[in-house]
C-alpha cells in the first residue's frame, strides 16, 4: 500500500537515496496479499467496505475501492480504481464525521504505520486514507516512461536549455504514446481534488476534515480551489505551497539550506568523531561545491551509471535532519572529506540518482501538470538572480525544477493566487529546522489560520509521534480550536537522538 503525490525524491523537504518505485512495487505486492478482492462500490454507491486481513494492519481497519474517470473532462469515459482504508471512530455515539489523509498526509501506507499516534483522534473520527491515480499510473507505467529522456546538467546558456527542453519533449512523446492507462495528461492536483471528492461523495459526508503534508499541500490547495464549502477543518504539516510557484518555494528553501550547513558545522566543530573536526566544516563544504563546478568528480561506482559530481548536484545533497544520533551528518561529513580527494562514492548514489528521476518523465509527468518547472530559460535566469540575492554562493539551477523542461501539455494546475472566501481557519505545522517557512506561506493566505512552530528537525509531525504537535492538530480537528498565533512546540528529544 502506499501514498505518493509527485515522485520527486530530491525534494527539498523528502528523502534521498533508494529508488521510489522498489518501494512502490513492494508495497503494491503487500496491499494484493492484504486486501481481499472488492467491488469499487455497493448498489447505493457507497464503498463496499471489508475486513483488510492481516498481514500487520491496525486491528479494526477496512479496505474498499471507489471508480473514478480518468479524465475529468470525460466523466463517462475510461474509469480508474482508487484503492480506500479507513480505521472507524472508536466512539461511534460520539463520532464527528471523517478526516480524509491527502498523500503525503497519511493515505494507506501512511495510517497503517502511524495508527497508534492517530488513537485520540480516532475517537471521533473514521480516518480514511486513500492511494491516489498516480499509485495507478506507476503500477502500469510502461517502460520507455522510466528511463531518463536526457543527461540532466545545470543549462548555462539558452541553447543549453533549448536542447534540454527539446530532450525531454521526445522523451514525454515517447511515454505518452506508450500509455495505455490514460492518465498520462491527468496525473494533476486538481485531477486529485476531483477525486477527493469523489470520495467524499461516496462517504456520505456533508463536509470533510482533513490532513495533508509535504506535496499533499498541493492537492489540498486545489481542493480548496474547487470545493471550500466542503471543508469543515485542514490540517497542513509540513506541506508545499505551489500556489505561490514552484521557484519560490525553491527560494523560500534557500534560507534553510544555509542554517542547516551552519549548524552542521557547529556539530562538527563539538564533535572529535566528525571527518571534518577542527576544521570549518563549511568553508570546506563550499570549497568542494566551487572545486567540483570546475573539475567534476568522475564516479563509475552507482547503480544509477556513470557520471560526474559536479557542485550543482552535490548541492542537492546536504541532509536536511542530522538523524538518530546525528548518524546522516556523521556520513556527510565523511562523504565530503572523501570527495574532496577525488572520491565522490560517498555521493554517487544520492546525487546521480535526484539526476536520474528528475530527467525521468514517468516520474515528472506526476509533477509537471502543476506546473512544475521552468518555462523558459529568462524564468530560470530569473531564479538565479534572486537565489543570488539570498545566498551570494547560489548559482545554480533548482534540480528539481528542470525535468519538466519539454512538457508537451498545458498546464493544467497552474500556480495562481488561491480564493480564500468561505474557507475556514486551518492550522499548520512546520519544523524551524525545514519546512515551517513553506507551511506559513500557506496558511498566511488564510485569514484567522495559525501555524506552530516545532522548534527542531524533521518533517510531518504528526506523523512522527510528536506528541505536542499530536496535542494541538487533534484538538483543532476536533474542536475546531485553534491555538494563539506564535505558539511554539519545543523539540522532544535532543536534536539529532
Amino acid at each position: 500500500m502506499i501514498a505518493i503525490r509527485a515522485m520527486n525524491l530530491s525534494e527539498r523537504y523528502g528523502v534521498r537515496g533508494r529508488s521510489r518505485w522498489l518501494v512502490i512495487a513492494v508495497a503494491a505486492a503487500v496491499l494484493a496479499v492484504m486486501a481481499p478482492a472488492a467491488s469499487a462500490a455497493r448498489d447505493d454507491g457507497r464503498p463496499a467496505w471489508r475486513d483488510c486481513g492481516s498481514g500487520g494492519v491496525p486491528a479494526g481497519m477496512q479496505c474498499a475501492a471507489v471508480e473514478v474517470p480518468a479524465d475529468w473532462a470525460e466523466p463517462e469515459g475510461p474509469k480508474i480504481t482508487l484503492d480506500l482504508a479507513r480505521l472507524p471512530a472508536t466512539e461511534p455515539t460520539r463520532r464527528i464525521g471523517s478526516v480524509l489523509g491527502i498523500p503525503a498526509g497519511f493515505g494507506i501506507e501512511g495510517l497503517t504505520r502511524a495508527a497508534a499516534d492517530l488513537t485520540e483522534l480516532r475517537r471521533r473520527f473514521d480516518l480514511v486514507g486513500f492511494d491516489t491515480r498516480a499509485t495507478v499510473w506507476i503500477a502500469q507505467m510502461p517502460a520507455v516512461c522510466k528511463q531518463p529522456g536526457v543527461s540532466l546538467r545545470d543549462p548555462r546558456h539558452k541553447k543549453e536549455f533549448a536542447a534540454l527542453a527539446a530532450g525531454m519533449n521526445d522523451a514525454f512523446k515517447e511515454c505518452q504514446k506508450a500509455d495505455t492507462t490514460g492518465l498520462f495528461a491527468h496525473l494533476d492536483s486538481l485531477s486529485i481534488a476531483r477525486d477527493m471528492e469523489a470520495i467524499r461523495a461516496a462517504l456520505g459526508e456533508e463536509r470533510l476534515s482533513f490532513m495533508a503534508s509535504g506535496t499533499g499541500g498541493v492537492a489540498a490547495a486545489a481542493y480548496a480551489r474547487l470545493f471550500p464549502q466542503r471543508i469543515r477543518a485542514m490540517y497542513l504539516d509540513g506541506v508545499n505551497n505551489q500556489t505561490k510557484g514552484w521557484p519560490a518555494q525553491e527560494l523560500l528553501a534557500l534560507p534553510v539550506l544555509r542554517r542547516m550547513a551552519t549548524r552542521f558545522a557547529e556539530w562538527c566543530a563539538d564533535t572529535p568523531a566528525c571527518a571534518l573536526h577542527g576544521e570549518d566544516a563549511g568553508a570546506v563544504w563550499r570549497k568542494l561545491l566551487r572545486d567540483a563546478d570546475r573539475r567534476p568528480i568522475p564516479v563509475t561506482s552507482s547503480q544509477y551509471g556513470d557520471g560526474k559530481l559536479t557542485g550543482w548536484l552535490l548541492g542537492s545533497t546536504l541532509p536536511l535532519d542530522p538523524g538518530p544520533k546525528n548518524a546522516n551528518w556523521m556520513t556527510f561529513a565523511d562523504s565530503v572529506d572523501k570527495a574532496r580527494r577525488g572520491d565522490g562514492s560517498g555521493f554517487a548514489d544520492s546525487a546521480l540518482f535526484n539526476a536520474w528521476i528528475a530527467a525521468t518523465p514517468g516520474a515528472q509527468v506526476m509533477s509537471c501538470g502543476d506546473g512544475r518547472g521552468y518555462a523558459s530559460y529568462a524564468q530560470l535566469e530569473d531564479f538565479r538572480r534572486k537565489a543570488r540575492k539570498i545566498s551570494s554562493g547560489y548559482v545554480g539551477a533548482a534540480i528539481n525544477q528542470l525535468g519538466c523542461a519539454g512538457w508537451p501539455m498545458p498546464v493544467a494546475n497552474p500556480a495562481r493566487p488561491l480564493p480564500t472566501r468561505g474557507l475556514p481557519p486551518m492550522l499548520g505545522v512546520g519544523t524551524t529546522w525545514i519546512d515551517y517557512t513553506s507551511t506559513e506561506s500557506f496558511t498566511g493566505m488564510i485569514p484567522g489560520s495559525v501555524t506552530v512552530a516545532y522548534d527542531g528537525p524533521g518533517h510531518v509531525m504528526y506523523l512522527s509521534g510528536k506528541k505536542c504537535p499530536i496535542r494541538y492538530a487533534t484538538r483543532y480537528l476536533t474542536d475546531l480550536t485553534l491555538p494563539e498565533p506564535g505558539t511554539v512546540c519545543p523539540a522532544e528529544g535532543r536534536a539529532g537522538q
